[in-house]
């Protein structure tokens, strides 16, 4: 962390809270970003509709991912009633995602959006956002010291907040490994894990991520029902 910003701290919902760029922001264990001055919920890389893209190349996934993604999203809006949620690129998986969805998802996202301000950051796999849904679309906005958009940028950006990524944290202990999503922060900028029931995940230690940081990261991995704090040198690489 800069010397700005203060220790991480552990909440009692299992969450961390902790400064990006000299903003107190929450890790949430879903995967969801809480800016609590702000009153603003963000997640990343929903990819809605990736189970029926990958069936009509003929990969069957079960139909479900959609339908979870927006049951998970809708509890975090409960559990904190925002009045901005913030998409942050990648919610759809691809240009025809948003004719696949159900009436039921259709109507979820609906509800989601009653009550607070939606924005749709885009992304590379929803250029054109939305066409039908509720909300605003965005390139990109700032909030306080933080700049949100959805892929980052190359080399270290101050209070950058950004997804595209999927980062994972592996660690290996006791004969056996662990692999799970995570925040990954170096206290200037931040890149959030995807929110997606279906987005797979890339390594921490990768060379598409590690440069991003001016010192090497902290993963908060996501458990059950808490964020683990994982120091780089415990990070190992996938073989």
């Amino acid at each position: 962390m800069t010397s700005g910003d203060k220790a991480p701290v552990r909440m009692a919902c299992g969450s961390v809270r902790l400064g990006v760029n000299g903003e107190a922001v929450v890790l949430r264990p879903s995967g969801a970003l809480w800016l609590e001055q702000h009153q603003t919920l963000v997640v990343a890389d929903l990819h809605l509709e990736k189970g029926s893209a990958y069936a009509a190349r003929g990969q069957m996934l079960p139909p479900y991912d959609t339908a979870e993604t927006l049951r998970r999203l809708q509890a975090e809006v409960d559990a904190l009633t925002p009045q901005r949620l913030i998409l942050l690129g990648d919610s759809l998986h691809d240009g025809q995602a948003e004719a696949r969805l159900a009436s039921t998802d259709i109507d979820q996202i609906d509800q989601l959006s009653r009550g607070l301000e939606l924005l749709w950051i885009i992304g590379n796999h929803d250029a054109d956002g939305p066409r039908h849904l509720p909300g605003q679309t965005l390139d990109e906005i700032t909030i306080g010291t933080l700049i949100l958009r959805h892929e980052p940028l190359p080399a270290p950006q101050q209070g950058e907040v950004a997804g595209h990524l999927h980062p994972c944290a592996k660690v290996v202990g006791k004969g056996r490994s662990v692999r799970r999503r995570c925040f990954a922060t170096d206290g200037q900028r931040l890149i959030l894990p995807a929110f997606g029931a279906y987005t797979g995940g890339l390594n921490l230690r990768d060379a598409a991520i590690s440069p991003l940081f001016a010192k090497p990261p902290i993963a908060a991995a996501l458990g059950k029902d808490l964020v683990h704090l994982i120091g780089w040198t415990r990070l190992v690489a996938d073989r």
